[in-house]
C-alpha cells in the first residue's frame, strides 16, 4: 500500500475511502518518519470538508519536513483553510 494508491482511491471513490487506506499506513515506521503521510491526510481531509483537522495535519507536516519550500507550501495550505 502506498500514499499514491490512497490518493488514487480517494479520487475515484472519495476522500473517506482514501483516508481509510491511509489509516493502514499509520503504523508503518518509515511513514512515521516523514511529513508525507500528514500532508496527504491533510489534503484528503480538506477534500472531505474537515477543515480544522486538515489544518492540523498540514501544520504537523510542515514541522516534520526539512525542506523550506515544503514548509512554506504546507503552512500556506494550513493558513488558507
Amino acid at each position: 500500500m502506498t500514499l499514491n494508491r490512497a490518493v488514487a482511491v480517494a479520487m475515484v471513490e472519495g476522500p473517506s475511502a482514501g483516508l481509510a487506506l491511509l489509516d493502514t499506513l499509520a503504523g508503518d515506521e518509515s511513514m512515521a518518519q516523514t511529513h508525507r503521510l500528514d500532508a496527504v491526510r491533510g489534503h484528503l481531509l480538506e477534500l472531505a470538508g474537515e477543515v480544522d483537522t486538515a489544518r492540523t495535519c498540514y501544520r504537523r507536516a510542515a514541522t516534520m519536513t526539512t525542506s523550506v519550500l515544503e514548509q512554506r507550501y504546507l503552512a500556506l495550505r494550513a493558513a488558507s483553510l
